[in-house]
């Protein structure tokens, strides 16, 4: 079956352009190394590069219960497999990079690997990760159940939060880019947790969880440069509150998760005619 159909082997609009979409990074990254643009250097730029993606798409692919949920739109749920798997692939591209900047000594690899912290829990989501897509399938969802399966993929969740740790690690200076992936997992756990305890994902309640995710990815990145680099907390989180340079991960969270309320709102609004003319009906 081709990845842009759907199970009757039609042609679905959103799965094409899923795929084209998880497909243009990879594009984007060889198109760069064709042209000589990828820097002074190269395999450590697509080192970089597909490790970004790979954390941005898995992390992709947790939003997408939530906004089928938030925006009422269940065939969604056709394309969460493609964008993990796509996840899995950048990270598994990602090792191969740096096996190549390595000069392909596996030995050298392996005891790299052992050594550093930030690349044993790197190689640790990227095994998780493959375990993940392998399983993935139809017939592996038979074969192991359709409980042992979500047990299993359960573990999408801390995978990420492992994923998003070796980000913060290799990143030497500036870490917006894994504050903000950090701000978004916390939004998504929120969720998560609102939904087990039977929280109403009403708007207002959404708006609040957007507030909330953006306060913690605010005191998230003031404890990261306090502890990591000696800045004052205080001076982080000061620079929440100064646009001058630009938004803050905090504020693209709260941001993000404030253009998904509004959709839960839009829904709310779309359905509320519904309802009314349902119980007319019904009467």
């Amino acid at each position: 079956m081709l990845p842009w159909n759907d199970r009757a082997g039609r042609l679905s609009v959103l799965k094409l352009i899923v795929f084209l979409g998880v497909l243009a990074p990879g594009l984007y990254i060889a198109a760069q190394a064709a042209t000589g643009t990828l820097g002074s250097k190269p395999i450590t730029s697509a080192i970089h590069q597909s490790g970004d993606w790979a954390v941005r798409l898995l992390l992709v692919s947790l939003l997408v219960t939530p906004l089928r949920f938030i925006a009422d739109w269940p065939k969604l749920i056709i394309v969460r497999r493609m964008v993990g798997v796509a996840a899995a692939v950048y990270a598994v591209a990602h090792l191969l990079f740096y096996v190549v900047e390595q000069a392909f000594d596996l030995q050298k690899v392996a005891s790299e690997i052992i050594l550093r912290f930030y690349l044993t829990i790197g190689f640790v989501g990227v095994l998780g990760l493959v375990v993940l897509a392998a399983t993935s399938t139809d017939a592996m969802i038979r074969r192991l159940g359709s409980t042992a399966w979500n047990r299993l993929h359960l573990l999408t969740y801390p995978i990420a939060f492992i994923a998003i740790w070796h980000f913060f690690l290799q990143t030497k200076i500036d870490v917006s880019q894994p504050v903000l992936m950090l701000g978004f997992f916390v939004w998504l756990m929120g969720f998560r947790v609102m939904r087990t305890w039977g929280v109403a994902v009403r708007p207002l309640q959404l708006a609040g969880l957007a507030i909330i995710s953006g306060v913690a990815t605010a005191l998230l990145e003031a404890l990261w440069y306090a502890t990591m680099t000696g800045v004052m907390a205080s001076r982080i989180l000061y620079a929440n509150l100064d646009v001058a340079f630009g938004l803050r991960p905090a504020l693209w969270v709260v941001l993000a998760g404030l253009g998904l309320a509004l959709v839960g709102l839009v829904r709310s609004r779309r359905e509320a005619p519904r309802a009314r003319r349902a119980a007319v009906a019904t009467r």
